[in-house]
């Protein structure tokens, strides 16, 4: 008796065309993607091509979006590796409908629709809300380091950008003199590859020499302006005000080691767990079931200063998305305590639960700037069981979200470069961490 198995016969043709419905589960997120997909107005997007279908047919802008949304949920960001997928991954296939867009067309695509692509953390939003998942009573700020698109090693001092300015302008000077010289009235195509090349370094060099000067005279006016408000106190007064006084002027060799990075100039070095990156400061606003309410990205190293423009970010997200955009309580760790920004979240009757000190230390230290009435109100809601426990869901609301983009997704790397490219790219990595949360939701019974 022979063996039974199955037959496989790689020749044998397909009877009838193969259903894209046999390929995958019906529960597969890929299904999903594309039912939220139908959810959303595109209307953006499509009005950015001809209405009357004249050209070269494009892709269907619908499947490009789902294409993209699942790309990112499964934390997939390279084009020419999403090209690939869309001929040997079974679920890009079933996104795609069996299209094969190559990288390039994935990629224009990418960069023609990226603030509507970015707009569908919008549209998500409003289909976690009307599944129940958005609570916005209590919420959380934090931020994370991600690395920017480019290397340490592309960071140049002030010092050095001038002399390369400076070269570049000395040998224009030199080329024209000399194809004046060579060539008279006529034209001469003749140039260095260095200075013909349509993305030369010179563009970049020239901005990243302005905004170092820039900067450092914005650090000598604050100074001055410091100065002299310390000046006229004392004169008014005759005693020296509370505070610090005005620190040292910046000094002129603080301006010639200030360093930009000539692959992206918006891009800074952080620390992202005492490690120097590249990179760049990803916030974002959590709610409780662990929705990103508002995200945004930006160069500062710190996070200081910027919990009020991420309680409004998150405030003018709920508006736009038709949703209440008050907030009873914001949690944040100490690294965001701004006495100016938390006195103007309690006018507004927002309770910005910070603590003024390090809690983990035994004997905190008190800054001056942490001291106060503010200070006094938080350490008392604080010391009751109610308060520490309120504030200790701050680590459950926010602290996960990260942890599933950076470790599970593997999203530790920006993909674009420059900053506004970069707040887009934020903003459809937090759109699909909620897409992500809405398909894992338990439906209701």
């Amino acid at each position: 008796m022979t063996q039974n198995f199955l037959s496989c016969d790689r020749e044998q043709e397909l009877l009838l065309p193969p259903s894209l419905r046999d390929w995958l589960p019906d529960g597969h997120l890929a299904w999903f993607v594309l039912e939220s997909v139908a959810e959303i107005d595109l209307a953006a997007i499509y009005r950015a091509y001809r209405p009357d279908g004249q050209g070269r047919p494009a892709h269907e802008p619908a499947m490009m979006t789902a294409l993209f949304l699942y790309a990112y949920a499964v934390g997939e960001r390279s084009t020419r590796a999403i090209e690939r997928r869309c001929v040997e991954d079974v679920a890009f296939r079933v996104i795609a409908a069996n299209r094969a867009p190559d990288h390039t067309t994935i990629s224009r695509f990418r960069r023609r629709h990226e603030q509507a692509l970015a707009g569908l953390f919008s549209d998500v939003l409003v289909l976690c809300a009307k599944a129940g998942l958005v609570s916005v009573g209590t919420v959380a700020v934090d931020g994370t380091k991600l690395q920017a698109n480019a290397s340490l090693d592309a960071n140049r001092s002030y010092e050095t950008i001038r002399s390369d300015v400076e070269r570049y302008f000395r040998e224009s000077a030199e080329i024209d003199a000399a194809e004046d010289e060579l060539y008279g009235d006529k034209r001469g195509d003749e140039l260095p590859a260095e200075l013909a090349d349509p993305t030369t370094r010179r563009e970049a060099l020239r901005r990243a020499k302005a905004e170092l000067e820039a900067e450092h005279a914005a650090r000598q006016a604050d100074y001055d302006a410091r100065t002299q408000r310390h000046r006229e106190y004392v004169e008014r007064t005759g005693k020296r005000p509370r505070g610090r006084p005005p620190a040292s002027p910046p000094q002129d060799d603080a301006l010639f080691t200030a360093k930009r990075n000539l692959t992206d100039l918006d891009s800074r070095i952080v620390r992202d767990k005492g490690a120097r990156i590249q990179g760049y400061n990803a916030q974002a606003v959590v709610g409780e079931g662990q929705i990103i309410i508002a995200a945004q990205i930006t160069s500062r190293a710190v996070d200081g200063g910027l919990l009020e423009p991420m309680v409004s970010a998150a405030q003018a997200q709920l508006s736009a998305a038709g949703l209440p955009d008050h907030l009873d309580v914001v949690l944040a760790d100490g690294a965001y305590w701004n006495n100016d920004q938390i006195g103007a979240l309690h006018d507004q009757g927002i309770t910005a639960l910070i603590p003024p000190a390090a809690r983990h230390r035994r004997t905190p230290r008190q800054r001056a700037g942490n001291q106060g009435p503010h200070a006094d109100r938080i350490n008392a809601i604080l010391a009751t069981d109610d308060g520490d426990a309120l504030y200790r869901r701050r680590q459950h609301i926010v602290e996960p979200v990260f942890g599933h983009i950076k470790y599970l997704r593997s999203i530790d790397r920006l993909a674009r470069r420059g900053l506004q490219a970069c707040q887009a790219e934020w903003q459809l990595i937090a759109a699909t961490h909620n897409l992500l949360k809405l398909y894992r939701a338990p439906t209701p019974a």
